[in-house]
């Protein structure tokens, strides 16, 4: 059993040996669409209401009773410190009542594992783009839960997802501002505006990633005001291609410079249908094979923190410590933190 509460969505997730039997998701996001953002006060009490019935659904889902889980995992960290702790609370509490092992995941080691779901095991060695709210890494896999996972590259500023969020309130679009600008740029011209493309010039990191400077660019065009026939469409497709065109860029510049066949894209900023559209064209030219997990297991869930934790009982390794903490801020190095 898998437990995710590190934002707003509470999820849970059954897998056995690589196959999702089951899960469910409750989000909190109409509670925070007011306020422009995830408050996490609010966050954290819609998890605990809705904690035991999204595990009860989940189960229901799987076909299965809590008697027939064998180890529960949790996303310990990184994530909101006070919606951390109801699922941490809650997972030491069930494993505790089963009298099974417990284990501490990284939430993003969770997004990657994600994609085994769907694709199967990961090959021996891949490049893996993690895109969503908090996070934009390049990193290096060899084995998810036997070998450290190694850091190319990690956004000096906002990640790509906090930057949609915040072009989207520039433009008027409602929050989440990832799918608002999805859905803008379908109608829009992705050439009307030449946007930045950030640290791509012959000086700058080879792999490194910046969008403070490219959402800045968005936020001082709409402040002159747009061009002549330029509509928040075009404005939105714009942002949106440069965002595509770096991510995608950078993940093959790393395949190549790793030398490795096969590039991985996770997390929720992954949904975006530019960004995969781009990245299948740039793979299928470089001879690279992508892996991009189905929409649904893109965003936070309790599948891909199940699956991690299925993973980690198919290595043998030992269960965390009974007192492990929940931890705001940690670097993924390793898929279990305890």
């Amino acid at each position: 059993m898998g437990i995710e509460t590190s934002c707003d969505e509470t999820g849970v997730g059954f897998v056995e040996n690589g196959k999702l039997l089951g899960d469910a998701l409750s989000s909190s996001m109409a509670e925070h669409v007011r306020f422009g953002g995830v408050v996490p006060e609010i966050a954290a009490r819609a998890h605990v209401s809705a904690l035991v019935p999204t595990v009860r659904q989940a189960l229901n889902n799987a076909d299965l009773s809590l008697a027939d889980v064998g180890a529960v995992a949790v996303t310990a960290g990184p994530g909101l410190a006070t919606a951390l702790h109801v699922g941490v609370a809650a997972a030491k509490a069930y494993a505790l009542a089963l009298d099974v092992p417990l284990y501490a995941v990284h939430h993003l080691a969770g997004h990657a594992a994600a994609d085994t779901l769907e694709h199967g095991p990961l090959p021996p060695r891949c490049v893996v783009l993690i895109v969503s709210g908090g996070h934009t890494s390049l990193l290096l896999v060899e084995d998810l839960v036997r070998i450290p996972i190694v850091h190319l590259s990690d956004t000096l500023d906002d990640a790509a997802g906090e930057a949609f969020d915040k072009v989207a309130r520039v433009l008027g679009l409602p929050y989440p501002g990832g799918p608002s600008i999805d859905r803008a740029a379908r109608s829009g011209d992705p050439a009307a505006v030449a946007f930045p493309r950030p640290l791509t010039g012959p000086g700058d990191d080879a792999l490194g990633f910046s969008f403070s400077g490219l959402k800045t660019a968005v936020a001082r065009y709409v402040e002159r005001g747009p061009a002549a026939g330029v509509s928040v469409e075009d404005i939105a497709a714009s942002f949106q291609e440069s965002v595509a065109d770096v991510l995608t860029l950078k993940a093959l510049r790393a395949c190549r410079a790793m030398e490795v066949d096969t590039l991985v894209i996770v997390g929720g900023v992954a949904a975006n249908s530019r960004i995969r559209a781009l990245a299948q064209q740039r793979c299928d030219e470089a001879g690279v094979e992508l892996r991009v997990p189905p929409m649904r297991l893109c965003t936070d869930n309790g599948a891909m923190i199940a699956a991690i934790g299925d993973l980690l009982v198919q290595a043998g390794a030992a269960p965390s410590p009974e007192r492990f903490p929940a931890t705001p801020t940690i670097p993924l190095t390793d898929a279990q933190l305890y």
